[in-house]
């Protein structure tokens, strides 16, 4: 099965963890980053992780999310429909 995680899920670790809501969000994005891992899960990665990764202001963020594309085996990529 191909995933995709956008932005926020990536960065979501990163986030104050004594919510509820936000440490289940982040045992949920663990779980599917093992999966990814192990080989049964398939991560997309695309052009806008790429450019919102950059404006991200927290290089070991920044970082540590940008490795993720060496995992991802399905490279979105942006395809324009024709103006007539």
């Amino acid at each position: 099965m191909k995933v995709y995680l956008d932005n926020c899920v990536f960065n979501r670790p990163f986030d104050d963890q004594s919510h509820l809501r936000v440490r289940l969000e982040t045992e949920a994005k663990l779980y599917i980053q093992a999966k990814i891992k192990q080989g049964e899960l398939q991560l997309i990665w695309s052009y806008i992780l790429e450019f919102e990764n950059m404006q991200n202001p927290f290089h070991a963020r920044k970082l540590a999310i940008s490795q993720w594309k060496n995992l991802a085996s399905v490279l979105a990529r942006m395809f324009h429909k024709p103006v007539c």
